[in-house]
C-alpha cells in the first residue's frame, strides 16, 4: 500500500520548485502573458485583449476578453468561452487558445477560476467541481452583454481540467450551441483514483484526511493544502507520466506565472472525489469534437467521456498524431493541428 507521503506526491501532480528561479517571462509581457505569440500591445485593426472583471457570486472574477481584428462593437460576432486546465491561469494556454480563435474572427473570453489565480475568494485554491462548473455559467452570462456578441451563436471550449468541467456545465446549460475540448481531464476520476488508476488502493485513506481538514477549517484552525509538495528536477524526472514531467517544466519553467499553482485545499477532495466528468453526459445533445493526442497518457479521459456521450450524433474524437497532453498546450506543430479543428468546427456550428 502507497503511504500518505508517496499519495501526496503522486497527487501534486508536478512540483512548483522552479518557479521562483524560472518564471520571468510574466514580467516582458504586460499582460503578463506567457505564451508564444502573446498580444504585447493593442492596436488598431488587429487582435485585441481587454482584461475584464465582473462579480460572480460575490466575488469578484478577472478575466481576458479578445476581439477579432477589426473589430466593430456594431457587428455580431460568434463567441467562445474557454475554460482553463487545473492549477492554470487565463495567461497561459487559455489565453493562447482564445487569442488563436479571436484570430479566426470570435469573441472569446477565458477567466480565472473563483479562488484561484488573479480572482477573489477565501480560502485560496479551493478546487471544487461545483466552483468550477458555475465560472464557466459565469463567463457565458458576462461575455452575453459584451458589444458584439451573438448569444445565438456561443461556443465552449475546456482544456485539461477545464474540458471535464466544460463537459459538465455543457449537460444543462443549453446556451452553449457547441462544444469541445482540448486533452480533457476528468478531476474527480484522477483525484479519486489516481492517474491512471494508480492510488485506488487509498482512497478511504485520502477521504479521511480531506475530513479532518475539513474539520478543522470549520474549527477555525488553518487551511490543509496538498499539491504543493517541492520537488527536485531529478524527483521529476522519475515521475512516472509524461503528463507530470511535461507538466513541471510547462508550469515551473517555460510557461510559469506566479498566479499559477497545483496547491488546494485538502477539504476539496470531499467534493473532488465524488465527481465524474462524464456523469450524465448523454445529457449533452449540441455538437461534441474532443481533441486529444495521440500519445497522451491521459487519452483514456477523452476516449471514456466521447463513449459516454450518447445524446448528440454529431461528436468527433480527433487525436493529433504524436502529440502528448501537455504538447497540445504549445508545441506549434500541435496547437496548429487542433486550432484547425476548432477552427473548422466552430465555423460549422456556430
Amino acid at each position: 500500500m502507497r503511504t500518505p507521503l508517496k499519495a501526496t506526491f503522486m497527487a501534486a501532480m508536478i512540483g512548483m520548485s522552479g518557479t521562483e528561479l524560472l518564471a520571468a517571462d510574466y514580467k516582458q509581457n504586460p499582460f503578463t502573458l506567457v505564451y508564444d505569440g502573446a498580444l504585447k500591445k493593442n492596436e488598431p485593426g488587429k487582435v485585441n485583449i481587454h482584461p475584464v472583471s465582473y462579480k460572480l457570486n460575490g466575488l469578484d472574477i478577472a478575466a481576458n476578453v479578445y476581439t477579432p481584428a477589426n473589430y466593430d462593437a456594431s457587428k455580431r460576432y460568434p463567441v467562445i468561452v474557454v475554460a482553463h486546465p487545473n492549477g492554470g491561469v487565463k495567461e497561459q494556454v487559455a489565453g493562447l487558445y482564445a487569442q488563436r480563435m479571436a484570430d479566426q474572427g470570435y469573441i472569446t473570453i477565458t477567466a480565472d477560476a473563483a479562488y484561484q489565480g488573479a480572482s477573489g475568494g477565501e480560502p485560496r485554491n479551493v478546487d471544487k467541481p461545483a466552483s468550477r462548473i458555475e465560472d464557466i455559467h459565469g463567463m457565458a452570462d458576462f461575455i452575453a452583454h459584451y458589444p458584439g456578441a451573438d448569444t445565438g451563436r456561443l461556443g465552449l471550449l475546456g482544456i485539461c481540467g477545464g474540458g471535464g468541467y466544460s463537459l459538465a456545465a455543457a449537460r444543462t446549460d443549453k446556451r452553449f450551441a457547441s462544444i469541445a475540448t482540448v486533452s480533457m481531464f476528468n478531476s474527480g476520476l484522477v483525484r479519486r483514483n489516481g492517474y491512471q488508476d494508480s492510488q485506488v488502493d487509498t482512497i478511504q485513506q485520502r477521504l479521511q484526511q480531506a475530513s479532518a481538514a475539513r474539520a478543522q477549517e470549520a474549527a477555525g484552525g488553518p487551511v490543509v493544502y496538498t499539491g504543493d509538495v517541492k520537488l527536485t528536477d531529478e524527483q521529476i524526472a522519475k515521475l512516472p507520466f509524461d503528463l507530470y514531467r511535461q507538466g513541471f517544466e510547462y508550469y515551473g519553467k517555460t510557461h510559469a506565472h506566479p498566479n499559477s499553482t497545483f496547491k488546494y485545499t485538502l477539504s476539496s477532495l470531499l467534493d473532488l472525489m465524488s465527481f465524474d466528468a462524464t456523469d450524465q453526459l448523454e445529457l449533452i445533445d449540441k455538437p461534441l469534437l474532443m481533441i486529444a493526442g495521440s500519445k497522451a497518457d491521459s487519452l483514456y479521459m477523452s476516449e471514456q467521456a466521447f463513449a459516454k456521450a450518447t445524446g448528440t450524433q454529431d461528436k468527433q474524437l480527433f487525436k493529433i498524431d504524436g502529440a502528448t497532453h501537455i504538447e497540445t498546450y504549445w508545441v506549434p506543430k500541435y496547437v496548429d493541428s487542433a486550432i484547425e479543428q476548432l477552427s473548422a468546427f466552430y465555423a460549422r456550428t456556430l
